[in-house]
């Protein structure tokens, strides 16, 4: 009696371990091919952001406005079931406000259906306050600071994408002021 559990058993087991490596070998072989094709083109992404939204990573807002954003991503290599490329960017507040260039380091995966991810880590220049010299505006401690952006996206008719963009740049309390600030957004890419 205890000989066909242990088969049963023995069984169980053994589907699983397919399963498991049917499971891997399918996530594995739906990223890597479909980063690899995003890695290897220049892409260019715009749209437009809400300025200093609060309640995110920085928690207020003093400034308002729409950034307007433009960015290339450069070709990039294969990394971590995604693709690893440099990013050139920047946003224009139409109101006044900060305005900053960025080049970040970025990391994307796209799924076998265009669905992609994408965060990175960068730095930033701005033209804003460094210290709070104006209710209205943010501190932001430092010229340079760092610049973190997250997409989540639609790639659709192979060279079109439409995708949610968070940007937060700040100095990472490197510096006495470290206000921050948060922009999000829509885009629109289109892949050469």
């Amino acid at each position: 009696m205890n000989e066909p559990r242990r088969i049963t058993s023995l069984k169980l087991r053994t589907r699983g371990r397919a399963l498991a490596v049917a499971l891997l070998a399918g996530f594995a072989g739906s990223g890597p091919a479909a980063a690899q094709e995003q890695a290897l083109g220049i892409e260019i992404r715009g749209g437009v952001l809400a300025h200093d939204v609060p309640g995110l990573w920085s928690g207020f807002n003093l400034e308002r406005g729409v950034d307007i954003n433009a960015e290339v991503l450069g070709r990039g290599l294969p990394f971590l079931f995604g693709g690893l490329r440099p990013a050139l960017g920047g946003s224009l507040n139409t109101s006044g406000f900060t305005s900053k260039a960025y080049l970040d380091a970025r990391w994307e995966f796209t799924s076998a259906s265009g669905l992609f991810f994408g965060t990175g880590l960068g730095a930033a220049v701005h033209d804003g306050l460094l210290a709070p010299t104006d209710p209205d505006r943010k501190a932001l401690g430092s010229r340079v600071l760092f610049h973190i952006p997250v997409e989540v996206g639609l790639i659709f008719h192979e060279r079109h994408s439409l995708s949610i963009f968070f940007e937060h740049m700040s100095n990472a309390n490197t510096r006495p002021y470290n206000e921050g600030l948060d922009d999000i957004g829509v885009r629109y890419g289109y892949r050469f």
